[in-house]
């Protein structure tokens, strides 16, 4: 349900935008997620610090879009959140000491110390990657083409980080799960015809 809540703006601002144009689009998209954090308050669900900054990034620049009437200010919309998102990590490992990335998946995973800095500095890059992607798209193409990259593009590139990152991940993770049995359990008896 919170995967489905969390795509819901981006889903509108697609179908919007193929049935009208940017600037409704737009609209929709700020009113999906003026919806999509109603609903959450009200459900008592925890509003997260991301959404709040995506709110308030739609708002900004969804807001000049339609002020202005123009669409550059939307297409930068998700560079300013991917360079925030980069940048919190990056604040929250070396400003206060704090991994954003283990914090999240640290209850599921155990692993050394410095693979879980590698996996926030790899966070950091490909959130600056998409940030330049985002604007390569957005003047280098048509407007139509940024929207579908927007919906199919970068859905498709984060499922792939994803899953490279968690099979990186998982190779630790067994390590690490090895070396604990290895350390903490006595060595089995030996099996029938064994000499001791």
């Amino acid at each position: 349900m919170k995967l489905l809540l969390d795509f819901l703006p981006i889903v509108l601002f697609f179908v919007a935008f193929k049935m009208y144009d940017i600037y409704v689009a737009t609209g929709v998209a700020i009113a999906a997620s003026l919806l999509q954090i109603g609903y959450m308050l009200a459900r008592r669900h925890k509003v997260e610090a991301m959404q709040w900054a995506s709110l308030a990034i739609i708002a900004v620049f969804g807001g000049a879009t339609l002020m202005l009437r123009d669409e550059t200010f939307v297409k930068w919309k998700p560079t300013v959140l991917y360079l925030l998102m980069g940048l919190g990590l990056l604040v929250s490992r070396y400003g206060f000491g704090r991994n954003g990335i283990r914090s999240l998946m640290g209850k599921q995973l155990q692993l050394p110390d410095a693979i879980w800095d590698r996996a926030n500095a790899l966070w950091v890059l490909f959130f600056l990657v998409m940030a330049g992607l985002n604007l390569w798209v957005a003047y280098g193409f048509s407007t139509d083409t940024w929207v579908n990259f927007k919906m199919f593009g970068t859905t498709a590139l984060t499922l792939v980080f994803i899953i490279g990152q968690a099979l990186y991940l998982g190779r630790y993770s067994v390590q690490e799960q090895e070396t604990i049995q290895g350390d903490g359990q006595p060595e089995p008896p030996p099996g029938p015809g064994k000499a001791d």
